[in-house]
C-alpha cells in the first residue's frame, strides 16, 4: 500500500478553504478525464478481444478488477488515518477555546468598574467571534484536504493508466 503525504492545516487563510476546495475541483476533474480515457480504451478492448481474449487481454482486464479494489483501500485508508489527525486537532481546538473563554469570563468577572468590566466582555465577545471564524475556516479546509487525500490514490491510479494505456 502507498504512502501519501497529508498536508498540515494548522493556520488557515479566509482563502484557504476556497483555495483547497479549487483544487480538489480540478484533481477531480482530471481524475474524471483519465477515467474516461481508460474506460473507452478497455470497454474498446473487451469488444475486440470478443468471446476469446488473448493472454494480454485477460492481463489487462483481470488489472481493471485488483486495482479497484486496491484503490479503494488505499483511499479508505488514508482518508481514516487523516481523519484521526483531524480528530485530534478539534479536540485540542476545543480544550483551548474553552481554557481561552474561561480566562475571558474570569476577567470580566473580576472587573473592577462598569467601564473595564463592559471593555472586557467587548474583549470576550471578539475574541469568541473571531476564533470561531477561524475554527470554520480551519475545519472546512480540513474536510477538503481529507477529500482530496482519498482522491489521491484514484487519481493517481487513473493517470497512470490513462498514460500507460495511450501508449498502446
Amino acid at each position: 500500500m502507498k504512502s501519501y503525504r497529508v498536508r498540515n492545516t494548522a493556520v488557515a487563510s479566509p482563502a484557504s478553504p476556497f483555495s483547497a476546495w479549487t483544487d480538489l475541483l480540478f484533481k477531480t476533474g482530471e481524475m474524471m478525464n483519465a477515467s474516461a480515457e481508460v474506460i473507452g480504451h478497455r470497454t474498446a478492448r473487451m469488444a475486440l478481444a470478443g468471446p476469446a481474449p488473448s493472454q494480454s487481454d485477460r492481463n489487462e482486464f483481470n488489472l481493471m478488477s485488483q486495482e479497484k479494489m486496491e484503490v479503494a483501500a488505499e483511499s479508505a485508508h488514508a482518508m481514516a488515518i487523516r481523519m484521526m489527525s483531524l480528530h485530534q486537532e478539534v479536540a485540542r481546538l476545543a480544550i483551548q477555546h474553552m481554557l481561552d473563554g474561561t480566562a475571558n469570563l474570569l476577567s470580566v468577572a473580576s472587573s473592577s468598574s462598569l467601564h473595564q468590566s463592559g471593555h472586557r466582555q467587548s474583549k470576550l465577545a471578539h475574541d469568541t467571534m473571531r476564533n470561531s471564524a477561524e475554527v470554520v475556516s480551519q475545519l472546512n479546509t480540513s474536510l477538503a484536504h481529507i477529500a482530496q487525500t482519498g482522491l489521491q490514490p484514484i487519481h493517481a491510479r487513473a493517470t497512470a493508466n490513462a498514460k500507460r494505456l495511450k501508449k498502446l
